[in-house]
């Protein structure tokens, strides 16, 4: 068994979500996580996880949506949580620096948010970081000081330090398709170090498609290339990655599934 911990099946059209889900299925993924990213998304999100037994769901605000469409309140992400046990994660939330322009303040006040959210509810925050180590380390220290919470990094494309200093937080890191890239020598040197009870993988569909679909447009059922890879890395079989990864899923959100 597979359990894909982060993609946006809401991205895709109705008639295609069903598809999507039963290729998953087909390959052995028996399990997704939906990550929502935006206001706009959560009932669709609620409609899936309520819909299909085998899709799990968070609620969040991706940094780029609340410089977009202003930050959402702790009370609206509360709101939306309370609407179906099935909602098991915060996010996707974090820091976003890639673009020009970038408001650093909207998008630390959004993120804060999301970490007293994953504090008042206990469930985990999906922590979405680009080019923003050094504010994004600064940030999840100083509020791991104030209240613990569990969190994934996911998507994880940081240096040993970044994953050491992440790990020492009892965060979990998150592969995704990037490991397979030609180019992602130093990704894949890094995930060696990374201790296998911390270990997820992940699609983020439809984007970050792995070889050797690069190109195309990523499903949950890719993730099998994902762990076929990371199996490579930790020099494991198969068979044992996937049960590694789904069990620290498992572990993370508490399911029996």
């Amino acid at each position: 068994m597979l359990i894909d911990s982060h993609c946006h099946i809401d991205f895709y059209t109705p008639d295609k979500q069903l598809e999507i889900i039963q290729n998953a299925k087909s390959e052995g993924v028996n399990y997704m996580l939906n990550a929502g990213s935006s206001r706009s998304s959560f009932d669709n999100i609620l409609g899936i996880v309520a819909k299909y037994e085998n899709v799990f769901g968070a609620i969040g605000q991706h940094p780029d949506e609340a410089e977009t469409n202003g930050i959402i309140s702790q009370e609206d992400l509360l709101q939306y949580i309370s609407k179906n046990k099935k909602i098991i994660a915060i996010g996707e939330t974090g820091l976003d620096y890639s673009k020009e322009g970038y408001n650093k303040d909207i998008q630390i006040e959004n993120f804060l948010n999301h970490i007293n959210v994953s504090v008042k509810t206990d469930l985990p925050i999906i922590i979405h970081n680009r080019d923003s180590n050094s504010d994004m380390c600064d940030i999840l220290k100083s509020e791991m000081k104030r209240h613990k919470f569990k969190a994934i990094i996911h998507c994880f494309t940081g240096d040993s330090k970044m994953a050491g200093e992440m790990l020492e937080l009892g965060f979990y890191i998150s592969a995704s398709g990037i490991i397979t890239f030609k180019n992602a020598f130093d990704l894949r040197e890094t995930f060696k170090t990374i201790p296998n009870d911390r270990l997820l993988v992940e699609t983020d569909s439809p984007y970050l498609a792995p070889v050797p679909y690069r190109g195309r447009e990523n499903q949950p059922a890719f993730v099998v290339q994902v762990a076929k890879q990371l199996s490579e890395i930790k020099e494991m079989d198969f068979s044992e990655i996937a049960n590694i990864t789904s069990n620290n899923f498992k572990q993370l959100f508490d399911l029996n599934i």
